[in-house]
């Protein structure tokens, strides 16, 4: 079954890659036009750090921001484990990679030791060994931020991506007042794109309701993440649990937690569930730089254990349409029930 439109289906064959300034100028040109198509305002914000932000409707007015980061990270050699609601485990998944990391500025170091004591320079050694740590970390940063482009992006944030655009085309014209749609620039590089914008509209980095869409499309649990602001409002919450629920044809409630599933084509053998945090959890995206937000994010669910995997990887291949019709349809009806 497929859900997602003529421009979607275009990102998703040939635009999945927006990492270099050629490719991310002509997204953002393409992105445009097509906005622009469909009868919205668009303005295009930079900032020397924080790149080139798109923005489609007026920020100051609306009463809800639907945000994804369209940036391209680069190709890493293992998975960004997250486990949004575990974040000891979290924390624990890293730290082979930190003592990995280590162990190769010791290993360093020391060949770095015996090379120069072997050519008679020890008079050197002061200076050498710490300036090839300096090399190799920096060498580990720059990779991080500016090394080769990942050429799938499928769910990390192609998915975020297509989201907001799909609720751009099809979002009724007498709600478009009440919504802005925000594609931040440099998630990746640090959340750059975001906290320029936020910086800039204190007002809106406080009192806006900010969905952020980020990895949504690769597991079968819609995870909302609150933030400690908006955790406190019970009514946004359960007004955002009611905009996001399962469609009717076929969902049953499960009363312990209070969440819908329901199967969506009959060709899918798997359920959906959609859960809004109330407690705990921590989601990293571009939803931290603002007080009333939301990250959303698609997980995977095995036994108690929620979590994300593949993204950063050349694994990043999965577009599971179905999520982002749920998130479109729910964007639509949370639009619909605010007041003018």
């Amino acid at each position: 079954m497929v859900f997602v439109t003529s421009q979607s289906q275009k990102i998703l064959s040939d635009m999945q890659v927006r990492k270099s300034a050629k490719e991310k100028r002509e997204f953002r040109a393409w992105l445009t036009a097509e906005l622009k198509a469909a009868g919205w305002t668009v303005e295009e914000e930079h900032g020397f750090f924080a790149g080139h932000n798109v923005i489609a409707g007026d920020p100051e007015k609306a009463r809800i921001l639907y945000t994804a980061h369209y940036d391209t990270q680069a190709v890493l050699p293992f998975p960004n484990f997250i486990t949004p609601r575990n974040v000891g485990l979290y924390i624990a998944y890293q730290l082979p990679i930190v003592l990995g990391f280590l162990v190769l500025i010791a290993l360093a170091e020391g060949l770095t030791i015996s090379a120069f004591r072997a050519l008679g320079a020890k008079e050197l050694l002061p200076v050498a060994a710490p300036l090839v740590s300096i090399v190799i970390c920096f060498l580990f940063v720059w990779w991080m931020f500016f090394g080769k482009a990942n050429r799938h992006t499928a769910n990390d944030n192609t998915s975020g991506v297509i989201t907001l655009l799909e609720v751009a085309l099809t979002l009724p014209a007498e709600d478009r007042d009440k919504v802005c749609l925000v594609f931040f620039d440099n998630e990746e590089r640090g959340m750059l794109g975001s906290a320029h914008f936020a910086g800039k509209r204190k007002r809106v980095k406080s009192e806006t309701l900010v969905l952020n869409f980020d990895c949504v499309s690769d597991g079968d649990s819609i995870q909302f993440f609150a933030t400690k602001k908006l955790r406190a409002e019970e009514t946004t919450l359960k007004t955002l649990e009611n905009a996001f629920k399962i469609p009717e044809n076929g969902a049953k409630t499960d009363a312990t937690k209070g969440q819908l599933r329901t199967t969506f084509a009959p060709e899918e053998d798997r359920s959906k569930e959609v859960e809004v945090c109330r407690q705990g959890g921590i989601y990293p995206s571009d939803n931290v730089s603002f007080k009333r937000a939301c990250g959303i994010c698609a997980l995977k669910k095995k036994g108690k254990l929620y979590y994300m995997d593949r993204i950063h990887t050349a694994k990043d291949t999965v577009f599971m349409e179905e999520n982002i019709e749920l998130l479109r349809a729910g964007c639509l009806r949370l639009a619909k029930g605010l007041e003018a």
